[in-house]
């Protein structure tokens, strides 16, 4: 490359004489009077002729001076210089300059989108060489007698800028980190700088020069941390413990042991912390914090943490991050017996990132009102008091942080009698429009968007116009563009759609047993209904073809991305409480399945294991495991018990049945960390043995519980209580098929001893396990969310705190091993949204082990979830990912997914028409120096939903 730089710059090649620019075309001409902002600040005219000189520059560097004579390239060369300066003509306001840095990387984008990869390395690496020349040559003529810039300190008075002191903050933050570099770093600081900076720009502008670099190198994310960590214990200090704040230049010396008892006494003082805290030995709890540990948070997760979990007084956070933890575990062992044992336990656990309660837990854990559970599923009555109480429970369940689920198929249709008035209903829809502007309206003090799921029967009159509520289109009146919605389908309607059977719609009014029945009887007491509807029995019914009405699901998940497909049988036959009630719907993330009634709103507690820190080269740390379930299990016990509860019927619920959803995160790491692709039987195994090892370690933990503590109320007549256990479950499902389930249901482990235990002894807790989406507390601990696979190698995630470069730590990794990472690769991987397929050079292994989300086939998703879902006795979101929909396509997916036993279906995501513009800067951070292709179908989907935050 050393040889093309050489030619790079020593050619002059002959402008072309031939194409368009011997003729200027109409974009050309319009271009003249356009000047172009040179790096030393200065004014040119633009001269479309420059352009062709560069890229022939860069045609001569890869394939010599006869590049010049060459036809090919001639045609080529004028080719690419029309499509830029079109390019820069339709992205220029009219009399704005254009940045010589724009039009730089419109040749690089040129140049990749015309298949001219080689040419582009070669103009990326030329590019950043005479960077670098230039660099050098700015710091040769730098006047020595340069006056030094001023700082202006909190007291409005100013000293100049501690080069030395600032150098020291950013090596510091480098330090131990394989691939960063102080200097670049400092390169980008004193871009950022200015005569005058205010103290805590000074460190905003270190922070966000790392920012900057995390797409060369993802360990940057772990610098730019650091040096936030320094603006917030500043911040901290400073409302803590003033007399220890620096107020200059220098940063403070942090001492958890002072710090910490001042921040509870401080907490407590505020009324933000619950006086009971102060009861602990705070002393010795501050002897077991482990500032090392704050040095383990990457960008994302320690700004996330800042903007939306740390306590503040007035927009000042005064709370660190291991204060952070160890007031979410004193919070849960607020009544344990060895309290402060209990808590030290559960604070190893949190800040190792072993495990990581879910937000609502994070957010008022220890606090005056410690509301700690994630979800709450409602069931909407049929009359005004019913439907009105349960619009103002969402408003109260939503204000401490829950995600609400609500099923709405008891309320009467449109066209049903009503007693009262002897009139006609407006049916449902015009009450999911309420519901709709209450979640707006209720936004847990900005925390939170509030996040609502509205579940409906297939069988439901309104089923029609309920599928229709996510639509742009219409009476704006009847829709809901807030709102999550999902069908809550019995198996019947698939086996109707199965045979081209028809399908008949009715008012719950007339067939109210329907809402509590399932499997064959469901399906015996709806015939009888269609019965009496052929005989004109019934008001309000409406037969149709059940193809057509899946069809007409399917398009509209497709072109809104709701409602979801959720299945009514498979939660309700593999329930364990079918004894006490009937699942009507699930969650607002789909992963919840606990009975609701008039007089129970079901409450569940989630908390996820980071799969990544629980896995060897060779296989799963089941010891590590083990210990980790084992604390988690009584963690998410305790949240039962302390949690405020907003609403009487979510008190008696929880209490009786004490649900807890333990679920997992970082499935694609451990993934990587094995050596497996995600598209693999070797994946669907490790699904399975994981999930086996995971269920059998937290039932058994549950058993533990029951035994220190007590069986849970409602356990005798239960499934455990006849030691059927999740994976036994699957035989009364299959029983209420006429299908053989397409699951794999063999085991590793010896279950019989347990299931005694189970029987004998009981159960803690109802349910135990759910797999949550984890949005944010994975973007807490680093790690993929949930199960879901990467969802590119490069891109930008955006979500409350703003938007942020996310880069393939592991694929950086093995690339570097293999000599492949440069500016090259980041740029090609711009290119191609992030994806390796498309990139010549990468070995074929690495294109599997780091395929995306929408390169893999959408069946290893299900066969994935199926092998998991054998285990899990409630559900798992589960988010389906397809690059190119058809109907065909996705009738195949969802029915896969019925057929494999699957509960629940999540969202469904697919690749938009158009790509947004890609840009090759790296000198600033955000939307434009990464890849942010809309995952999405209409506006349903983001890679970081709000909805998603609710659950985690």
């Amino acid at each position: 490359m050393a040889t093309q730089t050489q030619n790079f710059n020593t050619v002059t090649p002959v402008a072309p004489t031939t194409g368009g620019f011997a003729n200027e075309t109409s974009q050309q001409k319009q271009s003249v009077g356009l000047q172009v902002i040179r790096r030393n600040g200065s004014f040119s005219p633009f001269d479309s002729k420059k352009i062709s000189v560069a890229i022939t520059k860069a045609f001569v560097a890869v394939e010599g001076t006869e590049a010049v004579a060459s036809q090919r390239i001639r045609e080529a060369v004028d080719s690419l210089t029309r499509q830029i300066v079109e390019t820069l003509g339709r992205r220029s306001a009219p009399g704005r300059p254009i940045h010589i840095e724009d039009i730089q990387d419109q040749v690089e984008l040129a140049l990749m989108r015309n298949g001219e990869h080689k040419i582009a390395r070669a103009y990326v690496l030329y590019r950043e060489e005479r960077t670098q020349e230039r660099r050098k040559r700015e710091e040769q003529i730098a006047s020595p007698s340069k006056p030094a810039l001023k700082v202006r300190l909190k007291n409005g008075e100013t000293e100049p800028l501690d080069e030395a002191r600032l150098l020291q903050d950013v090596a510091s933050a480098c330090a131990g980190l394989d691939g960063v570099s102080t200097d670049a770093v400092m390169a980008q600081v004193h871009r950022n700088l200015y005569d005058g900076i205010l103290l805590h720009e000074l460190g905003l502008a270190q922070t966000m020069a790392a920012r900057a670099l995390v797409e060369q190198e993802p360990n940057y994310a772990y610098v730019s941390a650091r040096l936030l960590l320094n603006i917030l214990r500043e911040e901290a200090l400073a409302f803590v413990l003033p007399e220890a704040a620096s107020g200059t230049q220098g940063h403070s010396e942090l001492q958890y042991a002072e710090y910490f008892p001042a921040f509870v006494r401080r907490g407590i003082e505020l009324q933000m912390l619950d006086r009971e805290l102060g009861n602990f030995d705070v002393l010795r709890l501050a002897a077991a914090l482990k500032p090392e540990r704050d040095l383990n948070f990457q960008f994302l997760g320690l700004q996330t943490l800042y903007d939306r979990y740390f306590l503040h007084s007035e927009g000042t956070r005064f709370e660190l991050p291991q204060a952070f933890f160890m007031r979410v575990a004193m919070g849960l062992a607020v009544r344990e017996i060895d309290r402060d044992a209990r808590a030290i336990e559960f604070y190893e656990l949190l800040s190792s990132f072993d495990f990581m309660c879910s937000t609502p837990t994070l957010f008022n854990s220890g606090t005056l009102r410690p509301q700690l559970s994630s979800c709450f599923l409602t069931t909407i009555g049929d009359d005004l008091d019913g439907i009105f109480k349960a619009i103002k429970d969402n408003a109260l369940l939503s204000k401490y942080a829950g995600g609400l689920g609500n099923d709405w198929s008891p309320v009467r249709g449109l066209g049903a009698h009503i007693r009262g008035t002897n009139g006609q209903s407006q049916g449902v829809v015009p009450f999911l429009k309420v519901a709709n502007d209450t979640a707006i309206a209720v936004n847990q003090g900005g925390k939170r968007k509030g996040a609502v799921c509205g579940y409906l029967e297939t069988w439901h009159i309104d089923i029609e116009e309920f599928l229709d509520l996510r639509k742009n289109t219409g009476d704006d009146r009847r829709r809901t563009h807030d709102m999550n919605t999902a069908n809550w389908v019995p198996d019947l309607f698939l086996e109707r759609v199965e045979e081209d059977g028809a399908w008949t719609l009715f008012s719950p009014d007339e067939t109210p047993d329907l809402h509590d029945l399932y499997g064959k009887a469901f399906a015996e007491r709806y015939t009888h209904y269609e019965a009496k509807a052929r005989r004109g029995e019934m008001s309000v019914s409406r037969s149709l073809r059940a193809v057509d009405l899946w069809r007409r699901m399917l398009t509209m998940l497709f072109e809104t991305g709701h409602p979801w497909i959720t299945f009514k049988d498979p939660c309700n036959l593999r329930s364990p409480q079918q004894h006490a009630g009937v699942v009507h719907s699930s969650n607002l993330c789909t992963e919840i399945t606990l009975n609701t009634n008039q007089r129970e709103i079901a409450v569940c507690n989630l908390g996820s294991i980071n799969l990544a820190n629980h896995v060897f080269a060779s296989g799963i740390d089941e010891t590590r495991l083990k210990r980790t379930i084992d604390t988690a299990m009584r963690m998410l016990d305790n949240v039962i018990d302390i949690n405020f509860y907003t609403v009487p019927e979510a008190r008696y619920s929880n209490l009786r049945h004490r649900p807890v959803g333990l679920g997992i995160m970082g499935y694609q790491d451990a993934l990587y960390a094995l050596r497996i692709p995600y598209a693999s039987e070797e994946a669907a195994r490790f699904a399975d043995e994981s999930m086996e090892i995971i269920s059998y370690h937290t039932i058994s933990a549950s058993v533990d519980l029951a035994a220190e503590r007590g069986r849970y109320a409602t356990f005798e007549g239960s499934l455990w209580s006849r030691g059927i256990l999740p994976i036994d479950s699957i035989a009364l499902l299959q029983e209420n098929r006429k299908q053989a389930l397409e699951l794999d249901t063999a085991s590793k482990l010896d279950w019989s001893q347990l299931r005694e235990r189970v029987k004998t002894v009981g159960m803690r807790n109802s349910n135990t396990m759910a797999i949550a989406p984890t949005a944010t507390i994975s973007n807490i601990c680093g790690v993929t969310q949930s199960i879901e696979p990467t969802y590119q190698n490069l891109f930008v995630k955006s979500n409350m705190s703003g938007d942020f470069t996310v880069a393939n730590a592991a694929l950086v990794h093995d690339l570097k091993k293999r000599n492949l990472w440069d500016d090259v690769m980041v740029s090609d991987l711009k290119y191609f949204d992030g994806s390796l397929g498309a990139i010549d050079r990468v070995p074929e292994d690495l294109k599997q082990l780091y395929a995306t989300s929408f390169e893999i086939d959408p069946k290893w998703l299900i066969q994935s979830a199926a092998r998991r879902q054998k285990w899990i006795d409630q559900a798992q979101s589960l988010n389906l990912y397809i690059a190119q929909p058809s109907g065909k396509k996705l009738d195949t997916l969802y029915r896969d997914a019925w057929h494999a036993g699957l509960k629940t279906t999540y969202y469904l995501r697919s690749r938009s028409a158009t790509h947004v513009e890609k840009s090759t800067l790296t000198r600033t951070d955000g939307k434009l120096n990464a890849v942010s292709l809309q995952a999405s179908i209409g506006k349903a989907c983001s890679i970081d939903d709000p909805t998603c935050e609710a659950c985690q």
